[in-house]
């Protein structure tokens, strides 16, 4: 399995790092969430809260606007 990630790393090495990181991305605002539901509702400012909801903004925004738009300007196949 490593293999193969380092074989494609090789062959595309910018989409294979924005696929690992996304899967990165997506573990840290799983295990993120679970771990501040369990020390219950937000106070005051909410701080940890406000960040894990900024990193899944900038994680949503990423994938739903800049990616498309490098596809479509940048990228040529």
């Amino acid at each position: 399995m490593l293999a193969d990630i380092v074989a494609q790393f090789r062959a595309h090495p910018v989409a294979t790092f924005l696929e690992v990181g996304s899967v990165v991305v997506c573990l840290f605002l799983f295990l993120g969430t679970l771990a501040l539901f369990s020390t219950g509702l937000p106070t005051g400012r909410g701080d940890p809260w406000l960040a894990l909801i900024g990193v899944g903004a900038v994680f949503v925004v990423f994938w739903t606007a800049l990616v498309p738009l490098y596809e479509r300007f940048v990228y040529e196949p």
